[in-house]
């Protein structure tokens, strides 16, 4: 079954606590801190995979957790940092927050974004000394990683797309073309998942073409099953409008696909256009088209049954078809929407930190004035019944 929505947890590491500790040897017993500092968090990353097709190989819901940064130690020995994770997707996967929002777009190979960033470790004791305090017995907690729900989309890259209404012959004309091998059948809804194929020209350059399941009038509003998959054509650089000419006539059929694509927007009728006339073998006379449209570009008459037309219609796609744009450096990319990648907005850093003393806990900095954060923050740090909790000039006990 074909993927092409997924929804992930994704949970960065959080970062190690600091060390809490004296110098305490033979002849040396009372040497100065030497607590070292915790690891970082471990970060998690999305990598385009160009040998991935859609997003079945991620679990429904999965939870995507990075590692925890290692604590540190006495000797200010700073502990280890947290394994990161990478999440490997296909190309063309977008990726959005629950309100919607843009984060990424992952539309070249090899493209890679860091979606969530590990919590940073906390300051061992060694680092707070001072001329001044010269021995404190205080260290930071490590701070927690990013934390949020993500919706994968996936829209499939393609240099050509096949668009029509059901039975229309897409199937079989990706099967002539192509070395995909959809089924294929005489009823209509044959396909049901997107299928891509490669066409290969004989000087060995070669066209992604992708066959969508067939539009229906309303397919703009939900309905048929071709509208779950309308997104998987906004970045086809050439559409192939392909007409049953023996089911009637192909203007007519040409404007009813042109009115969904047109009511669906994100430019798909404006899109460049080839028509193929199909089933050419079942009529007495090749029908015409008589339209006057400045974004078709070419009319061919096939017959997929038959060969008839087929080794002309491939070599035109490759006359046709635009030549792709590829970016050498991100920045460039930042006029090209089909190519744009975002940055994740930087977590909201509290204004507050967790210390560590020999006796309980420090708040440090200006505490939350919700009640729950500063709980939570205080058991994430590790705190326990019995611990001494000191906010300000409060001193508190933990129950």
């Amino acid at each position: 079954m074909f993927h092409d929505r997924a929804r992930i947890h994704v949970l960065a590491g959080r970062g190690g606590d600091g060390c809490l500790s004296f110098r305490r040897e033979k002849f040396v017993p009372k040497g100065g801190p030497d607590g070292g500092d915790g690891g970082k968090g471990g970060d998690v990353a999305l990598a385009a995979d160009g040998m991935l097709r859609d997003l079945s190989n991620i679990r429904p819901n999965q939870t995507v957790r990075a590692g925890k940064g290692q604590p540190g130690r006495g000797a200010r020995k700073h502990g280890a940092d947290g394994d990161a994770v990478e999440l490997h997707v296909p190309v063309g996967t977008q990726v959005v927050t629950d309100d919607g929002e843009l984060i990424a777009d992952l539309a070249h190979p090899g493209a890679r974004i860091v979606i969530a960033r590990g919590g940073g470790g906390g300051r061992g004791n060694a680092q707070f000394a001072t001329p001044v305090r010269q021995a404190p017995r205080f260290a930071e907690t490590g701070l927690p990683g990013d934390e949020l729900d993500l919706e994968l989309r996936l829209k499939l890259l393609a240099d050509a797309a096949l668009v029509g209404l059901p039975n229309a012959g897409k199937s079989s004309l990706i099967r002539r073309v192509s070395n995909a091998t959809p089924k294929v059948a005489e009823y209509p809804f044959t396909t049901l998942a997107p299928v891509l194929g490669t066409v290969e020209a004989p000087d060995g350059s070669q066209l992604v073409v992708a066959d969508v399941p067939g539009l229906i009038e309303g397919a703009s509003e939900g309905i048929g099953l071709g509208h779950e998959f309308l997104a998987h054509l906004e970045r086809a650089r050439l559409l192939v409008h392909v007409i049953d000419c023996a089911a009637g006539d192909p203007a007519e059929q040409w404007r009813t696909i042109d009115n969904e694509l047109h009511l669906y927007g994100a430019g798909l009728d404006e899109r460049l256009q080839v028509v193929v006339l199909n089933k050419v073998d079942l009529v007495p006379e090749p029908p015409a088209l008589e339209l006057e449209d400045a974004r078709i570009l070419r009319v061919f008459q096939v017959s997929c049954a038959t060969g008839a037309g087929i080794e002309g219609f491939k070599r035109a796609l490759f006359e046709l078809c635009p030549s792709a744009v590829v970016p050498e450096r991100v920045e460039d990319q930042l006029d090209l929407v089909e190519f744009l990648v975002y940055r994740p907005k930087p977590s909201q850093k509290s204004n507050f930190r967790i210390l560590r003393t020999d006796r309980g806990f420090r708040v440090a900095g200006t505490p939350p004035t919700d009640e729950a954060v500063l709980e939570q923050a205080l058991r994430d740090a590790g705190v326990r019944k019995g611990d001494e909790v000191f906010i300000g000039d409060q001193e508190l006990l933990w129950a």
